[in-house]
């Protein structure tokens, strides 16, 4: 199995540029009384990940986000000893995936398995890299399932191993004992930072699902449900009338959201699509494969009377995205549409920002409102990815901050 597996498990190499501050350079009269330039200075670093070949013909290799984030060089090292140049397709940080492209011949690839079969004490096996030491294998058992609340994602929903995950095997493949790819290597639980037989791994088929989203549309377009639930507990399901039985239940629905007119406070959700609903960690696990334009099964308790309703998901009115999937000169920020109902105005609101990114050092700042790109009106994260790429050589933003109005230019 090994043998027909291993090469299709590569090695990534990122090397990031990033900017070295020190609080003396930033000081304007240190500057001027010693007379320093006032360049910035940078610092060139570099690490290691893991990955998995998933479409050979393609070039289609999955690993984690965390292993290529603000990498501005990927580097695929494969089992034949090929160093190859990787074009980043798109990220998911909210489950922490990425796909990357290569373009070369004579890949192999791992087929998926069904995460969903999987039980706990299936025997696995982890492939990767860690510490940098390629192809090491380790092996062990499923030790839990729908592992959530951890605080490692946006989404969870980890398969929990005792196969031995240390750093640089993030990315890396967890596989059955026939060789099918049941999950991505993501997380690692030790407070010394190594493996003490608590491992995480995204599974296979929420990886799946994911992939195709960011080979088709570049980015992952996550459906909008618009609710919110809480856990049953033996007080509540009395309260409701649903006997014994598990789910969630439904505390508020949002006008503007897909399950509006469908679902109602007070419906007990008990399964989504094919997947059963017991608690708050598997709702929110299941919504991260819910994708605009699906065809959603929900079913619900209510008063007591099981229901099957149809919800067609609709797009995330105040979703979040990352800068870069808009435009490589916004890496480093997070992206939310923004509505003022009061004032009647709409843009782009700027969620985050990491400190020395290129829009950064521009000047943009977390809390700006994205009212204009390229001297074109802005209302919504659609229009800002339509038109930003409008002005060659720099991005040109307006900005609404703190009550007044001002520009950006990012080069």
């Amino acid at each position: 199995m090994l043998a027909k597996v291993n090469p299709a498990v590569v090695n990534i190499a990122t090397h990031t540029t990033t900017a070295v501050r020190n609080p003396l350079l930033e000081d304007p009269f240190f500057r001027r009384f010693f007379n320093v330039p006032e360049r910035r200075r940078y610092r060139r670093t570099r690490s290691a990940g893991s990955g998995v070949i998933v479409d050979g013909r393609e070039g289609h290799i999955v690993t984690n986000n965390h292993v290529v984030a603000r990498a501005d060089e990927v580097d695929i090292t494969l089992s034949d000893g090929r160093v190859l140049d990787a074009e980043l397709i798109g990220t998911d940080p909210e489950v922490d995936l990425a796909v990357l492209k290569v373009d070369a011949r004579q890949l192999t690839q791992i087929e998926f398995g069904d995460s969903d079969a999987l039980r706990v004490g299936d025997f696995v096996v982890a492939i990767g890299n860690p510490f940098g030491l390629n192809q090491t294998v380790t092996s062990g058992i499923v030790s839990a399932l729908g592992r959530s609340g951890l605080g490692l994602e946006g989404f969870e929903d980890f398969i929990q191993t005792d196969a031995s995950i240390n750093p640089g095997n993030s990315g890396g493949a967890l596989v059955d004992l026939s060789g099918a790819l049941i999950g991505i290597n993501a997380a690692l639980y030790s407070p010394a930072g190594v493996n003490v037989g608590i491992g995480f791994a995204i599974p296979a088929n929420l990886v799946r699902a994911v992939m195709d989203q960011i080979i088709e549309y570049g980015e992952v377009r996550r459906g909008y449900l618009g609710l919110e639930v809480q856990d049953l507990n033996p007080d509540l399901a009395e309260a409701f009338g649903v006997g014994d039985k598990q789910g969630v239940v439904v505390v508020a629905v949002a006008p503007s959201g897909a399950a509006a007119g469908a679902i109602e406070t007070g419906d007990v959700i008990t399964r989504i699509g094919n997947r059963e609903i017991r608690e708050v960690g598997d709702f929110d696990s299941q919504t991260a494969s819910v994708f605009v334009g699906d065809q959603l099964e929900v079913e619900i308790l209510r008063t007591g009377t099981r229901r099957d309703v149809r919800i067609t998901v609709e797009e995330d009115l105040l979703e979040k995205v990352a800068g870069e999937l808009i435009d490589p000169r916004l890496a480093g920020t997070e992206l939310q549409n923004f509505r003022d109902e009061e004032e009647a105005s709409a843009g782009v609101l700027v969620t985050g920002i990491d400190d020395g990114c290129r829009a950064w050092e521009a000047g943009l700042r977390q809390g700006d409102v994205l009212v204009a790109v390229n001297r074109k009106t802005v209302r919504e994260l659609k229009e800002l990815r339509e038109n930003v790429g409008s002005g060659a050589q720099q991005i040109l933003l307006r900005v609404y901050r703190s009550g007044r109005f001002g520009y950006v230019a990012i080069r």
